[in-house]
């Protein structure tokens, strides 16, 4: 496999794109341009001379999974990079400095992210359920749960997992049957059994904090009787000590189609007695605003999956696209040429390259929105702020992730023959991200939200603003690249009031609609950081970007607007498809 390179001057223009005042906010002075660049060029060494190699040798080998132990030994390669990324400081940058962090915005916590992703997505899952876990305990765990918990988890020295699937809760969270039964000490035991657990058991890290879905006894039913409760692997006394091993023991490891070296753990809570000690985190019948603390900041994440090996993709077909010789370009004299001149294969690199530019820019974006709801000193700019990160949320992990399997899969197409077969790492890139559109809240269920929770916000007011702000830019470009993210605009415009409207009076055809309209509002949002990257760099003598802008512009938004039929064509044919598919017709 080509070896990584940090993409340095990419994410530099995206931050100045969609974050010049960064370092402006409150708090964040010290997260100067200067100072993040040295920290994302020295990332990037790590990354392309330490974590980067270690990417193929954990797809070949996995882990290895010894039940009688309850232990997992990564691959090769893995404890030896972790450690250089804990030395390192890295899983802090973004910390509270309360708890040993750094103190810098999210946003430069998802440049860092980026990379480490692009390099090796298994690996990085490990230090991404620790930031759900550290965002959690923040937000909700006692005095004495972060000062026992957070500085560990801060420095990498322990990780952390999120615990709420079961296999008969799924998506559907409020059927787990996990019991959390309330001991003489004050602490609670845990009995039941958690599926599809990232990172649940391994050997990176001395402990594991499990954050663990369960139910009390005589709790109400479904997501209205749920609780959240810390369960380390081993127990942590009141000084934050590490002593006996708790009741918790891994079961199983999937085997999957992608992330082969990423333990997804099946773990028994409780196999061994009286059940697993653990510790209300929050009050009870709390624990699904704990954990969505945990989700937001997972599905963000994960939207990130689609950039980071969209890049990785791009840089590995651009330069076999440039370096391999097949048949003659129309036009040219030469009899052989670099498959980069034919026009197919400049479509589908064009392809790629725009939509991983655009959905870098949407990911930023969506941070800066979540760094200023917590940084801005105006209450009102505040929940302006929150607003803009809630919609940008579902927008960043379904269409980022979507467009991952796609710019992957083009990949895999510009390599031709040697794209299917293993040795390119062309295929790999598209087996690992396959997930992305899955975990954390399938792309369907962050449309639903999208339309039933974000639509609504301000009775409207939230989307039309944005849409107004489009609308602006748009009127500054010349009209070949104006017109399709106008067009864009009020086909999205339509389709949101087409959804506020039948979502309170035939929710049905909305819900049928959800998933093209997020498609259609996201790529009109695309459109529009694509529009501010052309305006960023018109007059310049920065092409490439230019012409990455354009062609965003006048082939890719023209495609969402097609969208709108979807949107308002009710559930009909599709209820009248699936009576047929049910009857056997």
């Amino acid at each position: 496999m080509l070896a990584y390179r940090a993409p340095l001057a990419d994410l530099r223009f995206s931050l100045d794109l969609v974050a010049p005042n960064l370092h402006r906010l409150p708090g964040m002075e010290h997260a100067d341009p200067s100072t993040v660049d040295e920290l994302l060029a020295e990332f990037g060494r790590l990354c392309t001379a330490v974590i980067a190699p270690t990417n193929p040798v954990g797809d070949r080998e996995g882990q290895m999974v010894d039940t009688a132990t309850s232990t997992i030994r990564t691959a090769t390669g893995f404890k030896e990079a972790y450690r250089a990324y804990v030395d390192g400081g890295w899983g802090a940058v973004a910390a509270s400095p309360s708890y040993g962090g750094g103190g810098f915005p999210h946003t430069v916590g998802l440049a860092i992210s980026e990379m480490l992703e692009s390099s090796n997505i298994a690996f990085a899952l490990c230090p991404m359920l620790t930031q759900g876990s550290i965002d959690a305990l923040t937000h909700w765990g006692s005095e004495s749960q972060r000062e026992r918990f957070l500085a560990k988890l801060v420095a990498g020295e322990w990780s952390g997992t999120m615990n709420l699937t079961e296999p008969d809760a799924g998506s559907d969270v409020g059927a787990l049957r996990t019991r959390a039964t309330r001991a003489s000490d004050g602490t609670w035991r845990i009995t039941g059994q958690k599926i599809y657990i990232t990172w649940g058991e391994h050997d990176l890290t001395e402990n594991i904090i499990h954050l663990v879905l369960a139910r009390v006894d005589g709790a109400p039913p479904g997501t209205k009787g749920i609780s959240c409760f810390i369960v380390p692997k081993l127990l942590v006394d009141a000084e934050g000590g590490v002593g006996a091993r708790n009741d918790v023991r891994v079961v199983s490891t999937e085997h999957k189609m992608g992330l082969h070296a990423s333990p997804t753990c099946v773990l028994a809570f409780g196999d061994g007695g009286e059940g697993a000690i653990g510790e209300l985190i929050g009050e009870v019948n709390d624990g699904m605003r704990v954990m969505f603390t945990m989700m937001n900041n997972a599905r963000l994440a994960v939207g990130q999956h689609g950039p980071a090996l969209a890049e990785r993709a791009y840089q590995l077909a651009s330069s076999h696209a440039l370096s391999r010789v097949q048949g003659r370009v129309v036009g040219s004299s030469d009899p052989a040429a670099p498959i980069a001149g034919h026009p197919d294969v400049r479509r589908m690199l064009f392809t790629m390259r725009a939509y991983t530019e655009a959905m870098r820019h949407l990911i930023f974006l969506n941070a800066v929105a979540i760094d200023e709801s917590r940084a801005l000193s105006d209450e009102t700019e505040r929940g302006r702020a929150q607003e803009r990160a809630d919609l940008y949320t579902p927008l960043s992990k379904a269409w980022c992730t979507d467009l991952g399997n796609e710019v992957t899969s083009l990949g895999v197409q510009v390599f031709g023959g040697m794209g299917f077969c293993e040795d390119t790492g062309a295929a790999q890139l598209y087996r690992d991200v396959r997930i992305a559109a899955i975990y954390e809240g399938t792309n369907g269920i962050q449309a639903l939200d999208l339309i039933g929770r974000k639509l609504g916000m301000r009775n409207g007011d939230v989307v039309r603003e944005l849409l107004d702000e489009i609308r602006r830019c748009a009127d500054q470009l010349p009209p070949y690249l104006s017109t399709p993210l106008l067009t864009a605009v009020d086909a999205s415009e339509r389709t949101s009031a087409w959804l506020l409207k039948n979502g309170r009076t035939e929710p049905r055809d909305a819900m049928a609609g959800a998933t093209p309209f997020l498609r259609l509002l996201a790529t009109t949002v695309g459109g529009w950081l694509m529009a501010r990257q052309y305006r960023a760099v018109e007059g310049s003598d920065d092409v490439a970007r230019r012409a990455t802008a354009e062609f965003f512009l006048t082939q890719l938004v023209p495609q969402a607007v097609a969208l709108e039929a979807q949107v308002t064509a009710g559930a009909g044919v599709l209820d009248g498809v699936s009576d047929a598919l049910l009857a056997g017709r």
